[in-house]
């Protein structure tokens, strides 16, 4: 991805992208009139702030990415024509007018910006998955109710024998990120959440990523200082999980995950590098706790962190941190 050109006499923002020049032009041609009901409150968005998600959109467009304009509570800023007389089968932009999500996303820069006209009050702009020429696959790595998705994904790579390659990320406000993979045009990606670990989501056919430079009621979308610009391809190892047929119905709640096998529990945390020591100790002693192994595995997982350069004193105390937490 080659989204980091740029512009003389341009600032960044916030160690987003730089803008292009032409950020502060308006949308050629007239406004329509905006789509009824609007998605969020009838209060158009600062100019300044539409104009930068225009620019940002139109840069990611520009690199091959289908865009569409987002509210600040990052959901596709123009409601369906069809809200309240629902199609069947559902439209998918077949009838010609705007609204249908996803199916809006254009590389068009024409198109880009009529959608953008359209919605006064977008700040921020999505990335549909799936799509050529990138088949975009996001992996949103979370942090909030007690998540370590960044953690859960080194586990799934340790135990599946996968590289983690370095890619396009892009940090949100909560402080979380996505990492961008690319994939084949077949078999597609579907969209899950928490499917193959706590605190993994995956943005893959129908779904989209929201675009650094976004601004949001949370904050900014960012990238990562120093990560590439171009996403690497999904390991084939990380593909097949991806496209795995969904876990059986029968499970006890239909947010559970897999148990994790205890010996990789261990392992995980026997080789936990210096700086991951801590989490990565956490992390598998909440899901031992998880599949009612906490009390076995506590003293394997302390040897474990002792293997790995912490005290027994703070291994005691991380575990006893998750064991709280149940």
């Amino acid at each position: 991805m080659a989204m980091h050109r740029r512009h003389a006499g341009t600032p960044t923002d916030h160690g987003s992208e730089p803008r292009p020049d032409h950020q502060n032009e308006p949308p050629a041609g007239p406004r329509p009139d905006p789509p009824h009901p609007r998605p969020d409150p009838p209060t158009d968005a600062p100019a300044d702030a539409h104009a930068a998600a225009l620019s940002h959109a139109l840069l990611a467009a520009e690199h091959g990415y289908p865009v569409i304009p987002l509210t600040r509570s990052k959901l596709p800023a123009i409601r369906s024509p069809h809200r309240g007389h629902p199609e069947v089968p559902p439209c998918r932009g077949a009838c010609g007018r705007i609204g249908h999500g996803v199916h809006d996303a254009s590389t068009d820069p024409l198109s880009v910006r009529r959608l953008f006209a359209a919605t006064p009050w977008a700040t921020g702009y999505g990335i549909a998955c799936g799509l050529p020429p990138h088949h975009l696959i996001g992996i949103d790595l979370d942090t909030k109710n007690g998540a370590d998705g960044l953690t859960a994904l080194r586990f799934l790579a340790e135990q599946h024998d996968f590289p983690i390659p370095p890619t396009v990320t892009v940090l949100t406000p909560s402080g979380g990120r996505h990492l961008w993979l690319t994939g084949p045009p077949s078999p597609p990606v579907p969209n899950s959440v928490g499917r193959l670990a706590p605190g993994i989501d995956i943005r893959g056919v129908g779904g989209y990523l929201v675009g650094p430079g976004s601004l949001t009621r949370h904050g900014r979308y960012v990238l990562a200082p120093g990560a590439p610009r171009r996403p690497a391809p999904v390991p084939p190892e990380l593909l097949s999980l991806l496209t795995a047929p969904p876990p059986s119905a029968h499970r006890a709640s239909a947010s559970a995950v897999p148990p994790q096998p205890a010996a990789a529990l261990i392992r995980f945390v026997r080789t936990s590098p210096t700086g991951q020591r801590n989490a990565r100790l956490f992390w598998a002693a909440c899901r031992a706790y998880e599949s009612g192994l906490g009390q076995e595995l506590a003293p394997r997982l302390t040897e474990a962190a002792c293997h790995s350069g912490l005290s027994e004193q703070e291994a005691r105390a991380t575990i006893a941190s998750a064991a709280g937490r149940q």
